[in-house]
């Protein structure tokens, strides 16, 4: 998150809806998506979200097959200087590096974290045990 890029580049209608934050976060204070990113709905660009215009309009486009990663974390970013083209699955991995622990609140540790060789995804290995108890019991009586 080093380059810095000039806000007012921008077209007014996106300046008038960001707030610089003290983290240097572009926040964008209009509509958004349920998910939590910007989102913008112009003829001029039609329905985008905004990271992605102010990361095509100050940086360029988006090479193909790649997806812009928040490295700052905050989904209602814009900064460009925030985003970083990288694989679906990279940007995946990232994201759930911050998550340390399962819904119920187990820790994903190496040894109470079991990855499906499929996917990838992982899982708490407590919560699949018990799901597994609570099946079996159902299904054997």
């Amino acid at each position: 998150m080093t380059e810095a890029y000039n806000i007012t580049e921008l077209p007014a209608f996106i300046q008038e809806r960001l707030t610089i934050s003290d983290t240097d976060c572009w926040e964008w204070t209009g509509h958004k998506y349920r998910n939590g990113y910007g989102k913008i709905n112009k003829k001029k660009f039609g329905q985008w979200r905004v990271h992605r215009i102010t990361y095509t309009l100050l940086v360029g486009e988006i090479p193909a097959g790649l997806v812009l990663d928040h490295l700052c974390r905050v989904r209602h970013c814009a900064n460009p200087a925030h985003l970083e083209p990288v694989t679906d699955r990279e940007n995946l991995n990232r994201g759930f590096a911050t998550i340390t622990t399962c819904p119920q609140g187990h820790e994903y540790t190496p040894e109470n974290t079991y990855l499906k060789p499929a996917t990838g995804t992982r899982e708490c290995r407590r919560c699949r045990a018990a799901q597994r108890l609570k099946y079996k019991a159902k299904h054997v009586a």
